[in-house]
């Protein structure tokens, strides 16, 4: 991706977020003023308060131009608008600053859309149907900022069509993630959703029936039945619903801005090497295989000559060469980063990350002990990032070894930190098979399995069912596949 020759990028750095965009110094910081405004929204209606260590762990949001360029970045995307990826290395997500054609979803819409989804996943540890994550992250998308307040749960005018078009029944919305769904039905989950989430969130009547269905839901029963008990019958409240659509008035959160956070931003322009660097900078994060990481590698390395002392270049370079196998180059590359920043955490990342690949599945303690020293030299930078103390973890089972106490209690620190990370939740969920804690492997997995976005073949789902069927070390060895996935060195970061 080249970046214009005009290009200025900026850097907007608040509590929970990070954003990059080729905009104006005013334009960047209200979108991150938007954003933690949105965020304190969401906690003051859910008295959510603040867990120690999220600001170390902020959610990165990329903003390009349009929406043609939020589909070549994500690859075989056709017609969305923006997507985010939850991760412990830092989750990312990417916005256009406009639609790909008249008509289509407001950029904004998207983002609010997406977020909700990482504030809903990072609060709570409950399992959510497909029905309420896609409802509710619908229900926040539509936020507007008036002159003096937030509103919340404004009309879903994007969702229209589905809602009068599309006849989807209770059954079928309570039950849409066992069943086979065409295109229209799964925008219904979304559009259907959004109108049950908006009328329990404000229906007298039905107060507090949310909650039992979720924790019936999450005690292992079936999504039909926890909601014919929770909501004294699915086909009444299929009317209500029906009324609900057709009234009308719709009622949404005022929040003062006066009631909101006022957070403080620091916004930078990005040094010259840094706008040499943001388009492959963007595909790096994005994530590669092999193949289209030596791309990114080849493009960064006719790019990076003049910027041998910027110690934020040196650190992505570090970060492309290590997915493209070069390991000499990332080790390199990190070596040079640190000389002028000995402080970046990524850095001293990448550094342990090759070391720890160098190592393989070596006994030699020696070689793992030198890729733990600078693992916990990032560690001691910032206790709270959740990479190193993930890795600290997986250099243990990528050595072979049994893992220290410490270690798991690093495990467990990470998954507190970014619960969103799929790779986190498997090896958390192995470490309890392996204590014995099969509930507790239950719970752990139990989002996973409600996953709208899951494949047909969900493994969490399988996994569940293995665990169910006291087929332990079956279910052990499975999760121990898919937490290996995540590890240094696979296809994806």
């Amino acid at each position: 991706m080249a970046t214009p020759a005009a290009a200025e990028w900026r850097e907007a750095r608040a509590k929970h977020f990070v954003i990059y965009a080729n905009t104006g110094e005013d334009d960047i910081r209200r979108m991150a003023t938007r954003l933690e405004q949105l965020d304190g929204a969401m906690r003051r209606m859910h008295a959510v308060a603040e867990q120690p260590g999220q600001t170390s762990n902020p959610i990165t949001v990329y903003t390009v131009a349009s929406a043609n360029e939020v589909q070549s970045l994500c690859g075989k995307c056709p017609n969305i608008a923006g997507f985010y990826q939850p991760r412990a290395s830092g989750s990312i997500a990417f916005t256009p600053r406009r639609g790909s054609s008249e008509g289509s979803i407001d950029p904004q819409i998207v983002l609010f859309h997406e977020y909700a989804h990482h504030f809903l996943l990072g609060n709570a540890s409950t399992a959510y149907p497909a029905w309420y994550s896609e409802g509710y992250a619908e229900f926040v998308s539509t936020a507007t900022f008036d002159k003096e307040a937030l509103r919340v749960g404004v009309a879903a005018m994007h969702r229209a069509y589905s809602l009068l078009r599309t006849d989807m029944n209770i059954e079928t919305l309570f039950d849409s993630a066992r069943r086979k769904l065409s295109v229209e039905q799964r925008a219904a989950v979304y559009a259907r959703g959004w109108l049950l989430t908006h009328y329990l969130m404000f229906s007298k009547e039905r107060e507090n029936q949310l909650g039992t269905y979720l924790r019936q839901l999450n005690e292992g029963v079936p999504s039909l039945k926890a909601g014919e008990a929770a909501f004294g019958g699915l086909k009444a409240l299929d009317k209500d619903l029906d009324r609900y659509l057709n009234s009308s008035r719709i009622t949404n959160v005022i929040l003062p801005y006066t009631m909101l956070p006022v957070p403080p931003i620091a916004v930078r322009t990005l040094s010259e090497g840094e706008q040499a660097m943001i388009g492959l900078r963007m595909r790096s994060e994005r994530g590669v295989n092999r193949e289209t990481g030596r791309d990114v590698y080849d493009r960064a390395l006719r790019t990076v000559g003049p910027y041998g002392d910027d110690p934020v270049v040196q650190g992505w370079l570090a970060e492309m060469a290590y997915d493209a196998g070069e390991d000499a180059a990332a080790e390199a590359a990190a070596d040079r980063a640190l000389a002028k920043d000995p402080k970046s955490v990524q850095a001293l990342t990448y550094k342990a990350m090759v070391l720890m690949r160098r190592a393989g599945n070596s006994r030699d303690a020696a070689q793992w002990a030198e890729a733990r020293r600078w693992i916990v030299k990032a560690n001691r930078l910032d206790p709270d990032a959740a990479e190193p103390l993930s890795l600290y973890y997986r250099s243990y089972r990528m050595a072979g070894a049994k893992p220290t106490d410490a270690a798991v209690q690093g495990l467990y620190r990470a998954f507190e930190l970014v619960p969103q990370d799929q790779g986190l939740r498997f090896m958390v969920a192995a470490q309890a098979i392996e204590l014995g804690d099969i509930k507790g492997a239950r719970a752990t997995l139990r989002p996973l399995a409600f996953d709208p976005h899951a494949p047909a073949d969900n493994p969490a789902a399988q996994l569940l069912a293995l665990l169910d069927s006291d087929k332990v070390q079956e279910a052990l060895a499975r999760i121990r596949g898919n937490a290996e996935q995540a590890a240094p060195g696979g296809e994806a970061h």
